[in-house]
C-alpha cells in the first residue's frame, strides 16, 4: 500500500468507527441531539402561530440553569403528533388538550434518564398543572401498556395519567423535525399547539428554573 492510500485508508477508518459508535449510541441509549428542522415532522407555520413569537421571546431568558438545554421555536410552527393511547386505553390526539399549555415528554421504561427525570416531571405536575398547564408524557415502549403502568405505580408517580405510543410514532414525527435523535426529549405548546421550545435529554423539571419558564408560558394563557 502506498503511503498516499495509507494516509487516506486510516481516516476512513477513523470515519467509520465513530459512525458505529453513533449508531449504537443511537439504538442503545439516549442521545440528544437539536439539529435543523426539515419541514417532515411538523406543520408550517400557521397563521395561528405567529402570536406565540410574543410568548417565545419571553421565554428566551429563562432558559438557563437547570433548563439551559431549553431551545425556543423560531418560527411559531404547529405541532401536531398522530393518535395515542390516552388513559383510558382509547385512541386520542393532543388536540384533546387544546387550551391548556403542554410540555410533551416522550419517555420509555427502557431510558434510564427518562426513568430517573419522572419525578421531576410528576413534582411539576403537582406544583403547576390544572386548568392551564399540564405535563403529557408519553411512553414509547411497544407492546402492551403493563410495563409504564408497573413503573408509574412502583414509583409513585401518581400526577401522571398513562398516555402510551406503542408505535413510537410521536418519536418518529419528533425525529423526522430534526428535535431529537433519542430519548427522553421534553416539548412545550401553547393552547391551540403551537410550538414553543424544547428541550432535547433530562432536565430537572420540579426546579425554579423549569418553573419560571412554564409561568412565563401561562401568562398569556386564559
Amino acid at each position: 500500500m502506498t503511503e498516499e492510500r495509507r494516509r487516506g485508508y486510516l481516516p476512513s477508518l477513523k470515519l467509520v468507527a465513530i459512525a458505529a459508535v453513533a449508531g449504537v449510541l443511537a439504538g442503545g441509549v439516549a442521545v440528544y441531539m437539536r439539529g435543523a428542522a426539515d419541514g417532515n415532522g411538523l406543520t408550517a407555520v400557521a397563521a395561528e402561530c405567529t402570536a406565540a413569537k410574543d410568548v417565545i421571546a419571553r421565554l428566551e431568558p429563562l432558559a438557563k440553569g437547570q433548563v439551559a438545554a431549553f431551545i425556543t421555536e423560531k418560527d411559531g410552527r404547529d405541532l401536531s403528533l398522530p393518535a395515542f393511547k390516552g388513559p383510558d386505553g382509547k385512541d386520542i390526539t393532543l388536540a384533546a388538550y387544546a387550551g391548556k399549555v403542554q410540555l410533551i415528554n416522550l419517555w420509555a421504561t427502557w431510558c434510564v434518564p427518562c426513568r430517573e427525570e419522572m419525578p421531576a416531571l410528576n413534582a411539576l405536575q403537582k406544583a403547576l398543572g390544572g386548568d392551564k398547564f399540564q405535563v403529557t408524557a408519553i411512553n414509547l415502549d411497544t407492546g402492551d401498556a403493563s410495563k409504564p403502568k408497573d413503573f408509574l405505580a412502583e414509583e409513585k408517580i401518581d400526577a401522571l395519567p398513562l398516555h402510551h405510543d406503542a408505535t413510537l410514532s410521536s418519536f418518529n414525527q419528533l425525529k423526522k423535525a430534526g428535535l431529537t435523535i433519542g430519548l427522553p426529549v421534553s416539548v412545550l405548546v401553547d393552547g391551540k399547539g403551537c410550538m414553543l421550545g424544547a428541550l432535547s435529554g433530562p432536565a430537572a423539571w420540579e426546579s425554579d428554573d423549569a418553573k419560571a419558564l412554564i409561568k412565563a408560558a401561562l401568562s398569556d394563557t386564559p
